[in-house]
């Protein structure tokens, strides 16, 4: 089964740093565009950034462009998200997504809480 799994999540202040990490395995990494969304409490699902499989073109959502910096390592099969300048409204779960139409996959999430 495909498999994708984040860590890196935690409690930061405004203003803070955090590194996400997601491990992908049993499907082949380099074929899918990966995502980042977010969820926080009594939202829908957001999209936060995206990251292609050639050249790594990125998209962002407009909430955090600027602050956030989504990555891959094809070699590793991992997707990163770098948050940085964290605000109280970044707190979700953050998921990692694979995506190649009409294959969909998503991780279990971890929790990011910005928080004084």
């Amino acid at each position: 089964q495909v498999q994708l799994v984040e860590s890196g999540g935690g409690l930061v202040q405004p203003g803070g740093s955090l590194r996400l990490s997601c491990e992908a395995s049993r499907f082949t990494f380099n074929s899918y565009a990966m995502s980042w969304y977010r969820q926080a409490p009594g939202k829908e699902r957001e999209l936060v950034a995206r990251i292609t499989t050639a050249d790594g073109m990125t998209n962002y959502a407009d909430s955090v462009k600027g602050r956030f910096t989504i990555s891959r390592d094809n070699a590793k099969s991992t997707l990163y998200l770098l948050l940085n300048s964290l605000k109280p409204e970044d707190t979700a779960v953050y998921y990692c997504n694979a995506n190649r139409p009409p294959y969909n996959y998503w991780g279990q999430g971890t929790q990011v809480t910005v928080s004084s």
